[in-house]
């Protein structure tokens, strides 16, 4: 009776399990994070949980998550979404507000990990790249990405201010300590435009993490702003691209839930499960990205941490991005760019 009994126990277990398993959609950018965390994150919760991920790809259009909170249409569960998005996005009433506690104690994670309305999902810089086998002059800042006498050819960026008016201000002097400082003024605004004039005519705007590593593959720019771990998924295919980390501005991506998810719960448990110190360590392993759970840093060896942007040696002269000045400003500058761009 008892070998009768337990596979009949087992399967009805199983079904209630499927029962309440729902579909989540998470929405990141794609392309190698989004390869990333297929392995480390989405089948693995999936395997652990029953749950099913849909996951969609996108560019940050934070309208599109607007619109679906505004129309209470919301059929996005979780976004992967910048950090000078977060902030913005959390005063306009766009997102739940989370509960640390459910997924670990504030000293598990890095101080900027935590906010209101996201946990950090990893650090990543914005640094200088190179193709080593098309490049003999290496660039040592962003002055030698400015210097067109020096080394000629088209110079890659993202079509956007962010990150582009800090390099400007870089390329023109002033120290990665300061930059902050500096276009915290009117002065220091329009000094950061007038330097990309210098260089608009050599300028091969993208839009896509994936590009910036194509233009270098196929010649088409010399040097290009690019993600560091877009970089390391090329040099795992066997590309000569190299990085430049001095000079590079380095900040996290952030897990927000909009507001009206239908989904909530299933998405917190995603975020938890995403921020463990072994998912982490897995995902850091997939990319070149850096763990925001601390306790993930203590299974790496010295080679892992060489390619992380948050390791102590590639840290000491970038520049971390400056959650508030976005929020604050970000509004305004990228009008002011879109303005500039086009003229």
């Amino acid at each position: 009776m008892k070998l009768l009994f337990k596979p009949a126990m087992t399967v009805a277990a199983l079904s209630i399990g499927l029962a309440h398993a729902s579909e989540i959609t998470v929405v990141n950018f794609g392309g190698a994070n989004g390869n990333a965390q297929k392995a480390a994150y989405v089948e693995p919760f999936e395997k652990s949980t029953g749950n099913k991920i849909v996951t969609v790809e996108y560019n940050g259009e934070m309208a599109k998550l607007k619109a679906m909170v505004e129309a209470k249409k919301v059929s996005w569960d979780l976004v992967e979404v910048e950090s000078g998005e977060v902030g913005r996005a959390c005063e306009e009433g766009l997102l739940e507000k989370l509960d640390i506690a459910k997924f670990g104690k504030k000293s598990d994670f890095m101080p900027e990990a935590i906010h209101e309305c996201g946990l950090g999902a990893f650090a990543w810089s914005t640094v200088l790249g190179y193709n080593a086998d098309k490049l003999k002059t290496v660039p040592k800042s962003w002055a030698d990405f400015w210097d067109v006498k020096k080394i000629p050819g088209k110079r890659g960026m993202r079509k956007g201010a962010r990150y582009n008016v800090e390099f400007a201000l870089m390329a023109d002097g002033v120290p990665t300590k300061d930059v902050y400082k500096v276009l915290s003024t009117k002065e220091g605004i329009d000094r950061a435009f007038k330097k990309l004039d210098e260089i608009k005519g050599n300028i091969q705007w993208w839009e896509a993490g994936a590009q910036p590593p194509q233009f270098l593959v196929a010649g088409d720019v010399v040097m290009t702003t690019v993600y560091n771990g877009r970089v390391d998924a090329a040099q795992r295919e066997g590309k000569n691209l190299q990085v430049i980390w001095t000079g590079g501005i380095y900040d996290l991506d952030y897990w927000v839930i909009p507001k009206g998810s239908k989904n909530k719960d299933i998405a917190e448990k995603f975020i938890a499960f995403a921020s463990a110190p072994d998912t982490q360590y897995s995902y850091a392993t997939k990319i070149a990205y850096g763990p925001v759970n601390v306790h993930a840093f203590k299974k790496m060896d010295g080679k892992m941490l060489a390619n992380l942007p948050t390791s102590t040696a590639n840290l000491k002269d970038q520049v971390q991005a400056n959650l508030k000045f976005w929020t604050d400003h970000g509004e305004e500058l990228e009008q002011r760019f879109a303005a500039w761009s086009a003229r």
